[in-house]
């Protein structure tokens, strides 16, 4: 059996992704697989205002209260 190049294997892999999906299906599914854009990390901290502690903290304040 001979070996396969990538080139072969990444086209026979579209060519059975296009014939089983379709090419809007194929093009979400290969969508899913790619790096993304930005800093998670930064922008999770604009996302959350509060940190850790904070919530934390909150949490504590609720468990009072409530018994």
């Amino acid at each position: 059996m001979k070996t396969k190049t990538l080139h072969e294997i990444h086209d026979k892999g579209m060519k059975a992704l296009l014939k089983t999906l379709g090419p809007v299906d194929m093009i979400r599914f290969l969508q899913m697989f790619g790096e993304g854009s930005g800093d998670y990390t930064r922008e999770r901290k604009q996302w959350l205002k509060k940190n850790l502690d904070d919530i934390a903290g909150e949490i504590r304040e609720m468990q009072k209260t409530s018994h």
